[in-house]
């Protein structure tokens, strides 16, 4: 009888059994759901604070593209030359200089140099004018008249300049960007372009500058020295 008695209750126990166990099991399925959504909340915030990181690393990466650009836009300006200095003159000249006072020793108003190497060499000679040339400068010779060096002149053969630089084969663009205001007139023997180009100053009785300009253009000669001498077209003429 007592036997039976257990027996019965056995499926009493395992039902028990059974529902303790069953909260047990939605506790955790309850609780994996509560997992998911801490974790789906979790990535979402992350998700949401990250958001701000990208758009402030995009805004900086914008930024540092615009900054390049400008950089790349000021090079470029640099380039093209926009707020350069303006080309520099012409550079002067530091070899054989002739100047409104003379050349080398010998000098416009005074006499000849006794022992210097200008010297009368075949030339044309007279008691009222003379020339005078030296073998240390080539293509150069000076009008003497009254005692005094009158006028030098420097032609094809010389490689005596200006100190400006300018001297026999410059244009005409070279003289005048220098020596503005000269008084142009027609050439006694070549046709135009051909010219003459006189210091305003000539008239003055001072030392002045005279060029001749070929029909190319360019300087066949130049003269240094006073009115009248300095408009003779032949030496001592």
């Amino acid at each position: 009888m007592t036997r039976f008695s257990s027996l019965s209750f056995l499926p009493l126990v395992l039902l028990v059994g059974l529902a303790a166990c069953s909260p047990d099991a939605d506790q955790q399925e309850a609780n994996g759901a509560s997992s998911q959504t801490s974790e789906s909340l979790a990535g979402a915030t992350t998700g949401a604070a990250a958001e701000p990181e990208k758009a402030a690393a995009a805004a900086s990466g914008a930024a540092a593209t615009d900054a390049l650009g400008a950089a790349s836009a000021t090079g470029a300006d640099s380039s093209s030359g926009a707020g350069s200095t303006p080309a520099s003159a012409p550079d002067t000249w530091s070899g054989k200089v002739i100047g409104l006072e003379g050349l080398g020793d010998l000098k416009i108003g005074e006499a000849v140099p006794e022992g210097g190497s200008f010297a009368e060499r075949g030339a044309q000679t007279s008691e009222a004018c003379r020339t005078v040339s030296s073998p240390d400068y080539p293509g150069v010779y000076a009008i003497v008249a009254d005692g005094k060096v009158q006028r030098i002149t420097v032609g094809q053969r010389s490689d005596v300049k200006l100190a400006e630089g300018v001297g026999v084969g410059s244009t005409e663009k070279e003289v005048r960007s220098w020596f503005g205001g000269f008084r142009e007139e027609p050439h006694k023997y070549e046709e135009a372009p051909a010219k003459y180009l006189t210091a305003p100053n000539a008239e003055s009785g001072s030392s002045a500058l005279r060029f001749e300009i070929g029909r190319d253009g360019k300087v066949k000669l130049f003269h240094i020295g006073v009115m009248p001498y300095l408009t003779y077209v032949e030496a001592c003429a």
